[in-house]
């Protein structure tokens, strides 16, 4: 198993926590552009002069679904990195947000409200003026329940909106949010003049670099410069145009043939070989792991006895499916946060360490289990390669199941829906964040209502004590985070199997490509040689 390198350990992110109820200064415009990503970029070679011009041409797997613009599912990431852009933006390898839209911030010493004060050289890509109501405006859209966001109850707690001063606004909350800046750093400034059109992708208008000027579905999605971006001289590329090629194999000739620079898709086998070549390498998003994990639908009268979900936890071989099926680009857990977490804990994230005499004798305490389905989506190759290897492990416990394949819009629904009937596999994200947001918000985790329909008052009773904390860090948010990790080690609703790094494959001869911890890409300083 292979450690991310270069995260930062538990004890430098607790030192960390200064970040409230201080004032926080961003420098010039370009500073705070590229300087709040602060992290290496990939593609290429870093000495690179940057070249003006030209289109990077970039494979995706999935269209876009304009509805689930929020979601952070599937190919949202791609469009809202080119179009929209948040308050602030965490680096890659701690939660200390640096200046975008918002040039500083105040957080109250109770935690109950924040001060920001807001650039006052930004317009939207319709040329009108970015201000104060857009924030107001923006996050009460995200809190809607229409759109399905995954921090929507975050954004609901904002209980108070002074736009008095149109650069700067006060927000006041219904209690404290230790994860103030998740959101905040997560949800885009939308434009209130075409939201309408946004659910239907016929518009999408934000203030990033990129404009967006065409849809082609199930083919092609074109964005090009924003000429009126705030940063000088930024975006160095002229169009960026996302190529719907819905098969790895096919990403993989299409970057080869030079028809793509930049491909989501391709195998994790396969980015491997593309690293020992001159021409191309892949790129690995470090502080935006995805999370592996199996859920299960404890209103199945099978799943619902937890020793058998703890036999399935027993059973699964996580060192087998990080090394085989994503080449060692990742590490096993029990427990859904990544070593960069301040609720890592090595002694508890081993506790379903792979043991089938367990297993067998967990399930010999129950009567014989049906076959249960296990769907996973059949848009990436991982999840299918994983679900085999799920399947035979489960078999050798005595435990049968049936591989469900599910096309991407399909199971992007059930997921939201909390529609599987049995077992899914796939992955999560938000774990790299304030660890309160997992369990207030994500879909698979939401304390209150969530894919597995797991309700228990003890968890959540333990995601609200640590959501509602003054400060997402120090020593009484590690002792929330431990409570909460307790809870989902008991109720094993969703079975973890292990953190992976997502990879990209590419061409040498792009360079400047950045992420979010969203894994939103950033291109304002990408470009091609």
């Amino acid at each position: 198993m292979n450690s991310a390198p270069g995260v930062l350990d538990r004890r430098r992110f607790l030192r960390s926590s200064g970040i409230a109820a201080l004032a926080i200064f961003g420098g010039g415009a370009l500073a705070a552009c590229t300087s709040a990503v602060n992290q290496s970029k990939g593609g290429g070679d870093d000495n690179a002069q940057p070249v003006k011009g030209g289109t990077l041409n970039y494979g995706v797997l999935v269209d876009l679904v304009p509805a689930n613009i929020l979601t952070n599912t599937g190919t949202t990431p791609t469009v809202v990195g080119l179009v929209f852009e948040s308050l602030v933006r965490y680096p890659h390898d701690k939660l200390e947000p640096q200046p975008l839209l918002a040039k500083k911030w105040t957080l109250a010493p109770d935690g109950q409200s924040i001060t920001l004060e807001l650039r006052d050289d930004v317009k939207f890509h319709s040329g009108r003026a970015f201000t104060s109501k857009d924030v107001e405006f923006s996050l009460r859209t995200y809190a809607d329940p229409k759109w399905s966001a995954q921090l929507k109850s975050t954004a609901a707690a904002i209980t108070g909106y002074d736009t008095t001063d149109p650069h700067k606004i006060v927000l006041t909350f219904a209690h404290p949010l230790g994860n103030i800046f998740d959101l905040l750093d997560t949800a885009p400034i939308l434009d209130s003049e075409t939201i309408d059109q946004l659910a239907t992708g016929d518009k999408i208008v934000g203030t990033g670099p990129f404009r967006f000027v065409q849809r082609i579905p199930n083919q092609r999605l074109v964005f090009e410069k924003n000429p009126a971006y705030w940063v000088p001289e930024r975006p160095y590329l002229d169009r960026v145009e996302l190529n719907i090629i819905s098969d790895s194999q096919a990403q993989l000739n299409a970057l080869k043939s030079g028809r793509i620079q930049f491909a989501d898709g391709i195998g994790y086998r396969d980015n491997e070989n593309l690293d020992k070549t001159d021409d191309f390498r892949a790129i690995r998003f470090e502080g935006a792991e995805l999370q592996l994990y199996v859920g299960a639908n404890v209103q199945d009268p099978a799943l619902a006895e937890v020793r058998l979900r703890q036999a399935i936890a027993y059973a699964i071989d996580r060192d087998r499916i990080i090394t085989e099926v994503f080449r060692g680009a990742g590490y096993t857990l029990n427990l859904p946060w990544p070593k960069s977490s301040p609720a890592f804990d090595e002694a508890r994230n081993s506790r379903y360490a792979r043991d089938v005499p367990k297993a067998k004798q967990l399930v010999s305490q129950l009567p014989k289990p049906p076959k249960l389905p296990l769907a996973y989506n059949t848009a990436y190759s991982t999840y299918e390669a994983t679900a085999q290897i799920v399947q035979a492990n489960l078999a050798e416990a005595g435990i049968e199941v049936e591989l469900v394949p599910t096309e991407n819009a399909t199971f992007v629904k059930q997921l939201i829906g909390a529609q599987f009937p049995g077992l899914w596999i796939t992955d999560h994200s938000w774990a790299q964040f304030v660890p309160s947001t997992l369990a207030v918000s994500a879909y698979p985790f939401n304390a209150r209502k969530n894919a597995s329909h797991y309700e228990s008052p003890a968890y959540v009773a333990a995601a609200d004590s640590a959501w509602k904390l003054p400060q997402g860090t120090g020593p009484d948010a590690t002792r929330a985070y431990q409570s909460l990790s307790d809870q989902l080690l008991d109720g094993l609703f969703l079975i973890e199997i292990g953190a992976r790094f997502y990879q990209y494959g590419s061409t040498r001869k792009l360079h400047g490509v950045n992420w979010t911890k969203r894994r939103e890409g950033v291109f304002t300083e990408t470009f091609l040689v």
